[in-house]
């Protein structure tokens, strides 16, 4: 990924339009290996990123109860991109996108659902 300096901007930054400081991402996997390494490379790119390790924790940290009330901590960073694996116990990724896609606050936030599985129902899906 190219470099933010010399006035250019980050390729995250090209994807995600400029928001003066950093991106926040929001990163959601059970494995921490691979929360590690998507915080890392997302750091690489000068982005702001929290990490949780599941649906509820995420909805937890968005101020989104599990009960579909809203309740927006005002301390929250204002969250600019959701990476999640998709097969996580409990809630998967999947889950989690229908249930953030149904707040009026978190609506337009992009949601990116990952998988290292090839299954092409989920892919469709």
């Amino acid at each position: 990924m190219e470099g933010g300096n010399g006035g250019s901007c980050s390729s995250m930054e090209k994807v995600m339009g400029n928001y003066g400081d950093q991106p926040h991402v929001l990163a959601v996997d059970d494995n921490l290996i691979d929360r590690k390494l998507v915080e890392k490379l997302l750091k690489n790119s000068s982005c702001k990123v929290t990490t949780v390790e599941n649906g509820l924790k995420a909805l937890e940290y968005l101020g989104l109860g599990v009960d579909g009330r809203n309740k927006l901590d005002t301390n929250v960073s204002k969250v600019n991109l959701i990476i999640t694996d998709y097969c996580m116990p409990g809630m998967t990724g999947y889950e989690l996108l229908k249930k953030i896609k149904e707040s009026s606050i978190m609506k337009e936030v992009p949601v990116v659902i990952m998988s290292s599985e090839n299954i092409p129902t989920r892919i469709t899906k």
